[in-house]
């Protein structure tokens, strides 16, 4: 993660100019359409483009996070028509890295929002706007350590490998658990994303491990499915359950005790950001090269405050 925000802050020279693009579209592409996180995006993207009456907006994804050719195909077209600008988060950072290259060699500003780029990359988008996940990764590690102990058994429930998120955001959590107690680690196991695919997953371990203590669902389906599964073996709230991400789910699971945090990013601060750096972009203005929108933990104790419901989805 450190060498991806490098990359992004590497770029902060270059968009003390503009690169030629003018008043039109701004493309937000994210990574699925179908998920509330993503939806939450598009809600601070669309209340960016209210604000201002020079540039429109338009909002894709593929059907799943792991449908990559898909996405890369999307930032094409977008290219393709000739767009002001585009906001994306890349579902692969080696696969979407080519076509970035692209949009900034069309005179194409892009920010990069939640997860970064592939090292190698520098200078080929102008901001990066993201939780730091790594840091988010440790946070819900000391809390497991916390609530667990300094020892036992810990699962770890992740999402598509490799996603720039996903390196810091489990490998945080794997990295400062294993440097910091002497917990044993179950996994990391896969779900693509999936949450039926999380919830089996999850009831297969349960099954293969009655003597787990702990549980870390990295993103918002794994998590939901993480969370189904828990309920299900009647193991919510004996089995110390950390999510994340804010979505309706995963906020009842909070307030039921089935999950002791959630950390949930500002997903709508990512779109609303993310297009006002592309709108001074585009107008002549420089932006920080690297955004941190930041990550609150959600707690039975917290989850009504403003804080919390600032982020919430």
């Amino acid at each position: 993660m450190k060498n991806l925000i490098g990359a992004a802050l590497a770029t902060s020279v270059l968009a003390l100019s503009p690169l030629g693009a003018t008043a039109g579209e701004i493309a937000v592409i994210v990574k699925t359409t179908n998920s509330n996180f993503w939806q939450n995006v598009n809600k601070g993207a669309s209340a960016a483009i209210a604000a201002q009456a020079e540039h429109t907006m338009t909002f894709n994804g593929p059907a799943s996070e792991s449908a990559i050719a898909d996405q890369v195909n999307l930032v094409e077209n977008a290219i393709n028509r000739s767009v002001s600008a585009i906001v994306l988060a890349p579902s692969d950072p080696d696969a979407l890295a080519p076509v970035v290259k692209r949009a900034y060699e069309a005179g194409i500003p892009v920010a990069i929002i939640d997860s970064g780029l592939t090292e190698g990359s520098e200078g080929t988008f102008q901001a990066f706007l993201s939780t730091d996940n790594k840091a988010a990764g440790e946070l819900a590690a000391r809390m497991m350590i916390e609530a667990v102990g300094g020892d036992g058994k810990v699962a770890v429930m992740s999402y598509v490998a490799g996603v720039g998120s996903e390196i810091g955001r489990v490998g945080g959590f794997i990295d400062y658990v294993q440097a910091n107690s002497s917990i044993e680690i179950v996994g990391p196991f896969y779900s693509q994303s999936q949450m039926a695919t999380a919830l089996n997953q999850t009831t297969d371990i349960l099954a293969a491990n009655p003597d787990l203590e702990g549980i870390y669902g990295a993103n918002e389906p794994t998590a939901v499915g993480m969370g189904r599964a828990l309920v299900q073996a009647g193991k919510a709230g004996s089995v110390v359950a950390v999510g994340f991400d804010g979505n309706g789910d995963l906020q009842d699971f909070v307030r039921d005790g089935t999950l002791k945090a959630t950390l949930v990013q500002g997903s709508f601060q990512m779109g609303e950001l993310g297009v006002n750096a592309m709108i001074d972009l585009i107008s002549g203005n420089s932006v920080d090269g690297f955004i941190d929108t930041g990550v609150v933990a959600v707690t039975k104790e917290n989850i009504d405050t403003p804080v919390a419901q600032n982020v919430l989805y």
